[in-house]
């Protein structure tokens, strides 16, 4: 898959099939507008492009309200390639580009750049200074400037519920990661770098791996079993965990952390590493508990439950002394 990340990197001498939005978390209804775009394309014998922006608009145009990606632009990237996607063109979201008239985007973007044929959309698809365009606007400068508009109507769940990703942020702010993964298609995650922690977890025998996830969205607060997931050569390490989300308040911290272990091994050194960790099922809400013995007594519960439900051998809390990550 082709990745540009300028105008002057598209040849512009190409005919397209393509499709535009944020794609944030490439949800199901995300998948069926970029599915669509990539079978039409292969019908009518042409490559399919997806156009997408990096930084997310809303960053833009409310700075003061942070926005957590529900996954990373290089995971939007790896979700396009696997749907098929010929080429990316990963606009620069500035002023440059959200002033132009509805025209003038579709003239410097669509036409001159990516010479589409055809451009797939979602029903709820607006463009163009302040938003002004919408498909009905599309279709209008399609028939002037010769491509065809091709709508997919919103998507609903079995409840009736339209995949978007506000749901899926609804359902990570509650933990509900199971639920969050039939929207998305896939198991929430965030990816990371290793760094060093408070070393507590390797004093009780649960050493941790702490991940640095600044800007991704984490589900609520609490531990969850899942996958620590790390490059190995051309090919992926998955690693059963126990993860916990939050501030560890039985031992009074501050700031929210992410932290997995994984089942058994004394091994692991992961520092400085970039790694993925996945979430597959909450076990539980972040407690205080009346005693250090208590909070031990309930994660040997936590590894066993994780073990049962990821399929892995299960694993106790492993021996301090072995440890040797970071000595």
């Amino acid at each position: 898959m082709q990745i540009w990340r300028s105008l002057h990197e598209v040849p512009g001498n190409q005919r397209s099939v393509v499709t535009i939005g944020n794609f944030d978390g490439m949800h199901q209804g995300h998948s069926r507008v970029v599915g669509t775009c990539v079978e039409r394309a292969r019908k009518r014998g042409f490559p399919s492009v997806a156009l997408t922006f990096d930084p997310h608009p809303r960053s833009v145009h409310r700075p003061g309200e942070p926005l957590e990606l529900i996954a990373t632009l290089e995971d939007r990237l790896d979700a396009m390639a696997i749907a098929g996607v010929d080429a990316v063109f990963v606009a620069n979201y500035s002023p440059d580009l959200y002033m132009l008239s509805p025209e003038d985007f579709v003239v410097n973007y669509l036409v001159e750049r990516l010479g589409a044929v055809e451009v797939v959309v979602g029903e709820d698809f607006r463009f163009g200074r302040g938003n002004s365009g919408d498909v009905e606007t599309l279709r209008e400068y399609g028939r002037q400037y010769g491509f065809d508009v091709s709508m997919v109507t919103d998507v609903e769940a079995p409840s009736g519920r339209r995949w978007s990703s506000s749901w899926v942020r609804e359902l990570m702010a509650e933990g509900n990661v199971e639920e969050a993964s039939r929207v998305l298609g896939r198991f929430p995650r965030v990816n990371g770098c290793v760094v060093h922690g408070a070393k507590r977890g390797r004093a009780l025998g649960f050493p941790t791996a702490n991940l640095a996830v600044a800007g991704q969205l984490v589900p609520a607060d609490g531990v969850y079993a899942g996958w620590l997931v790390r490059d190995v050569g051309h090919s992926q390490e998955f690693l059963p965990a126990a993860i916990s989300v939050g501030s560890n308040p039985q031992f009074q911290g501050t700031s929210r952390t992410v932290e997995a272990h994984v089942l058994g091994r004394t091994d692991l050194n992961l520092y400085g590493e970039e790694v993925t960790v996945v979430f597959v099922k909450r076990l539980r809400p972040m407690m205080l508990f009346n005693s250090v013995d208590d909070l031990l007594s309930q994660m040997d519960q936590d590894l066993l439950a994780t073990a049962a439900i990821l399929g892995a051998r299960s694993a106790t809390r492993v021996d301090p002394a072995k440890v040797t990550a970071g000595l």
